[in-house]
């Protein structure tokens, strides 16, 4: 370990009882002359001296910013007229401040605002970073996030697809945009979020260019959508996966009926759904409805109205095996992961671009994604595939297929 004699005035160490900047001056002036100990090492040679050891020769010094737990520091780094001082604590500091900004990235990614980032680093570090600053370090997440977005995919079943709505800010104006958002279960049963596609509402062409894009990065083997009940996103799904169904969600379908239920009898209608919903088979389950309409036709005309246009919808899952269609006859999946992308976003309230929205929204789903990967199947597809099987044998009734809706 080198040895360096460091010299330091009265003026340094009283500085030391007064003031804020005491100690940040006192470093300042011993890591200087530390710089030029070392620049005296590297040429073999005092300034000025001439002797026949020397190296090289010196060319000045170049002002370098440091910021450090006691404050902010600049040090005198030498400069020469070949090389470079090797400098160790450079190296130590550079990766000091990746770490800041890995820190930095991670808090926003989890819901923590500019504002926030900005306090926290002012009381580690002593120096306060502008809002504008954290945005520019955040940016290094933009190829992360766009790699993992337009990453190659393959065969998934089953499709789970929803949107959230977002604010943004364009040409001095906050707008509405939907984001959609799209969830696969692999062959294997593994739960993978697809993408993200970041529309100016949920009408059938924003739908229609989100699928195309998934396709083009090869999804195929689509069996089933599940989704809430939206005319745009029903069409565009009997558009771009001809030959796939679609199943209503159960929930969202049930909420629909008690909106146009009287109250007094929401109670007995909720629960006689759920045992509609869950029947063991499509003829159990209508035999069920055909007992709801007798008891509540009279008393919750519209709410019966609309289960009698639904049903078929609601009840697609009914041809797949019993063991995987608790899973596959809501979206609350797709709820779930709204809520915690909800959970982040909500701190931000307004996105000052579409690049923020796309990189902060990303970065959330690809951390799930992750943690999604490692952990359980969320199905088993064994019966599944024994289903497929005896479906292209004719041995069993096959998913109905989606179609689309007149205007």
């Amino acid at each position: 370990m080198a040895r360096y004699q460091i010299t330091i005035s009265d003026e340094q160490l009283h500085g030391l009882l007064q003031g804020d900047r005491g100690l940040a001056d006192l470093l300042e002036a011993v890591l200087n002359q530390v710089l030029q100990a070392q620049a005296t090492e590297y040429v073999k040679a005092e300034p000025y001296e001439r002797t026949e050891e020397r190296l090289g020769y010196r060319n000045g010094t170049r002002e370098r910013p440091i910021t450090t737990r006691v404050g902010r520091l600049t040090l005198e780094v030498p400069q020469f007229r070949q090389g470079k001082l090797p400098v160790d604590m450079f190296e130590r500091y550079q990766r000091s401040e990746q770490a800041l900004i890995v820190t930095l990235m991670e808090m926003a990614v989890n819901g923590v605002s500019t504002r926030k980032i900005k306090n926290i680093t002012r009381e580690l570090c002593g120096v306060e970073f502008s809002k504008s600053t954290v945005s520019d370090l955040l940016k290094g997440l933009d190829p992360v996030v766009r790699e993992w977005i337009d990453r190659p995919i393959g065969t998934y079943p089953f499709l789970i697809v929803d949107a959230i709505v977002i604010k943004i800010r364009k040409g001095g104006r906050v707008r509405t945009h939907s984001m959609l958002m799209a969830t696969g279960v692999n062959p294997e049963g593994i739960r993978e979020i697809l993408g993200l596609w970041l529309a100016d509402s949920e009408k059938e062409t924003s739908w229609r260019d989100f699928f195309k894009w998934l396709k083009g990065r090869g999804l195929a083997g689509v069996d089933l959508v599940v989704s809430d009940d939206h005319g745009g996103l029903v069409n565009a799904v009997a558009v771009e996966f001809q030959g796939a169904s679609w199943q209503r969600c159960q929930t969202h379908f049930t909420k629909n009926i008690l909106d146009a239920c009287p109250k007094a009898v929401q109670h007995d209608l909720h629960s006689r759904l759920r045992l509609m919903f869950e029947a063991p088979d499509m003829d159990t389950a209508r035999v069920l409805l055909d007992g709801i309409i007798d008891d509540f036709g009279a008393k919750a005309p519209g709410a019966i109205s609309r289960l009698e246009a639904g049903f078929e919808d609601a009840m697609a899952v009914m041809a797949l095996p019993e063991c995987i269609r608790k899973r596959l006859r809501t979206t609350n999946c797709a709820e779930r992961l709204n809520e915690e992308v909800r959970r982040r976003e909500r701190v931000i309230r307004i996105f000052p671009n579409d690049e923020s929205a796309i990189r902060l929204i990303g970065a959330v789903l690809m951390e799930i994604d992750e943690t999604w990967s490692t952990g359980r199947r969320y199905l088993n597809m064994e019966e599944y595939w024994r289903w497929k099987q005896a479906c292209e044998s004719g041995g069993a009734q096959p998913l109905p297929i989606a179609a689309q809706r007149v205007a």
